[in-house]
């Protein structure tokens, strides 16, 4: 059984910063791609950043560029996801997935489940 625990989200100041972390089981985690994903209310869900299965590569959305970072810790099962200089418009509801095929990480990814996600907001 799947399952993707997200946590990490948090009310923060615009230019502030936070770490999610997302704990995965239910698939050999070190095996696969892993994305991070949000959800604005009446926005259709994003890609928000991908890395594959070793960390050596990773992905991100133009609009997270330079600002965001995920990594992986395949010892613990768990991805995450530096977020620096946040600005209003990256608040939503942050979920993690599993990527079926990291050279279309974007679109790729399971969609079965996806947990309860973790809110972030960010006040201008």
């Amino acid at each position: 059984q799947v399952q993707l625990v997200a946590s990490g989200g948090g009310l923060v100041q615009a230019g502030g910063s936070l770490r999610l972390s997302c704990v995965a089981s239910g698939r050999p985690f070190s095996t696969y791609s892993m994305g991070w994903f949000r959800q604005a209310p009446g926005k259709e869900r994003e890609f928000v950043a991908a890395i594959n299965w070793s960390g050596a590569d990773t992905r991100y959305s133009d609009s997270v560029k330079g600002r965001f970072t995920i990594s992986r810790d395949n010892a613990k099962n768990t991805v995450f996801l530096q977020m620096n200089s946040l600005k209003s418009e990256d608040t939503a509801v942050y979920y993690c997935q599993y990527i079926g095929d990291f050279r279309s990480y974007s679109t790729n990814y399971y969609n079965d489940y996806w947990g309860q996600g973790t809110q972030v907001t960010v006040s201008s």
